[in-house]
């Protein structure tokens, strides 16, 4: 019963993200949607200018949806199969890999072609610059971080957390990662509300962030990169970067594509000195195209990893013993 188990999560992970590659985030009716859409409303009447108001409505969200999963899993324990249906689809809504890369490559499209009114329409699709002043070495820029970063909030981080905790603790991280990018800013309106929700987005994202630069420093070699440089980018500029995570993310993708990323970043709310991470030169259309290419290989390493890690994440001689 045990080893039922345990594969019936790591098939459910399985299956969650072949899901995700074939289909990409759903069109209509997503499950974030709904969850961001609550979120706004539920803001309405928990906003105070406090941190302990963003507390509460960020953790109570957060048990809310945890709970959800923690009731579907126990649902579905009687076996690995009806276990592994309740992973695989959290897994799936939780997942945005996909959609990541085929957004990144139509960046691309678009940039080769020269039409930066479209690209900069696109570009908040893939994060929150300020696309009005940005050209197209900016866009590409733009565009290229949020890959890296992304690869390991959309992708990387939702495996680890699929694979070692099921379907409450992928949920919960989704649901820590929406509510980061809808209140997690330094706004004048989210400085002190949004503070609980970009901390816990942070620790959510510590394991993801690491398990990614690792994955980044193996899979430097498919687009002609250094594991030593991405490596070395990631250990001396990492910690340069005011979050934790980012940081490690885009430190690790500029010292494997030979980049330079950082440095003057708009936001729609105020202008943010980034520090430079890497050593090579400004990033350009041609290192976007890298960049799509490095994450596919890292996310697809990634669910390799975490689906020995998912069907061994039990061990001993009862029936549910976690890990």
């Amino acid at each position: 019963m045990y080893a039922a188990a345990g594969w019936g999560r790591a098939a459910g992970v399985a299956v969650g993200a072949l899901a995700d590659a074939v289909l990409g985030d759903p069109k209509r009716a997503h499950p974030v949607a709904l969850f961001g859409s609550t979120a706004a409303m539920l803001e309405r009447h928990s906003y105070a200018d406090r941190r302990i108001a963003g507390v509460v409505h960020t953790v109570g969200l957060l048990i809310a949806v945890a709970g959800l999963g923690v009731a579907a899993e126990r649902s579905g324990r009687r076996g690995g199969l009806r276990e592994g249906v309740c992973v695989a689809a959290a897994t799936f809504v939780s997942l945005g890999g996909t959609s990541l890369c085929r957004t990144g490559e139509q960046m691309v499209s678009l940039l080769q072609s020269g039409d930066v009114a479209r690209a900069r329409r696109l570009l908040p699709s893939l994060c929150g610059r300020d696309p009005a002043a940005l050209e197209i070495d900016g866009l590409a820029r733009a565009a290229l971080e949020s890959i890296a970063e992304n690869t390991s909030d959309a992708q990387v981080s939702p495996l680890v957390w699929a694979a070692v905790g099921g379907t409450p603790a992928v949920l919960a991280h989704r649901a820590a990662n929406t509510l980061d990018a809808m209140i997690g800013h330094r706004s004048p309106r989210y400085a002190r509300f949004g503070w609980a929700a970009a901390r816990l987005d942070d620790v959510a994202n510590l394991a993801g962030a690491r398990v990614t630069a690792s994955l980044v420093v193996l899979c430097a070699p498919v687009v002609g990169g250094s594991p030593i440089s991405a490596l070395r980018a990631w250990r001396r500029d990492a910690g340069k970067h005011p979050s934790p995570n980012a940081g490690v993310a885009e430190a690790s993708f500029a010292g494997a594509l030979g980049v330079r990323l950082g440095g003057p970043t708009r936001y729609g709310h105020q202008l943010e000195i980034r520090p430079w991470l890497g050593d090579g030169r400004p990033p350009d259309v041609d290192d976007l195209a890298r960049a799509v290419r490095l994450s596919r290989a890292v996310q697809r390493l990634a669910l390799a990893v975490v689906l020995v890690i998912s069907a061994f994440c039990r061990s001993g001689p009862r029936v549910s013993p976690q890990c």
